[in-house]
C-alpha cells in the first residue's frame, strides 16, 4: 500500500489515505472525496485533475509528457511542481506522497 496525503488549498485539512501500488492518483483522490473532476477520463483534454506535488516528491515522478505540459499550461494556479493526477501512477518510490489541492480546483458535480 502507498500512503498519500492530500492537503486542502488553505492548508487547514489533511487527509491521509492508503492505496494499492499501481493505482492512479486521480482515482485515489476521487475515492477519498477530494474535489478533482478528471472530466476528460484520461484523454488529456482537460486540466481538472491538477494537483501541486510536494517539492521533494516531485523529483521522484517521471518527467511529464509534452501533452501533460500543454494541459498544465491551461490549469489555474499551476506551479513548477504541478502535475495532472490522472498521469501519476502510484508505486513504491512514491510512498508518503504529499499533494496539495489548488485553491482554484473545482468539481463540476458540486463536490
Amino acid at each position: 500500500m502507498i500512503r498519500v496525503t492530500f492537503i486542502s488549498a488553505d492548508g487547514e485539512r489533511r487527509q491521509e489515505v492508503d492505496a494499492p501500488a499501481g493505482s492512479v492518483l486521480l482515482d485515489v483522490a476521487q475515492a477519498a472525496g477530494q474535489p478533482l473532476e478528471g472530466t476528460c477520463e484520461g484523454q488529456m483534454a482537460c486540466s481538472t485533475c491538477h494537483v501541486i506535488v510536494d517539492a521533494a516528491d516531485f523529483a521522484l515522478l517521471p518527467r511529464a509528457s509534452e501533452d501533460e505540459e500543454d494541459m498544465l499550461d491551461l490549469a489555474a494556479a499551476a506551479t513548477r511542481t504541478s502535475r495532472l493526477a490522472c498521469q501519476i501512477m502510484l508505486d513504491g518510490k512514491l510512498d508518503n506522497l504529499t499533494v496539495r489541492i489548488p485553491s482554484e480546483s473545482y468539481n463540476m458535480q458540486g463536490m
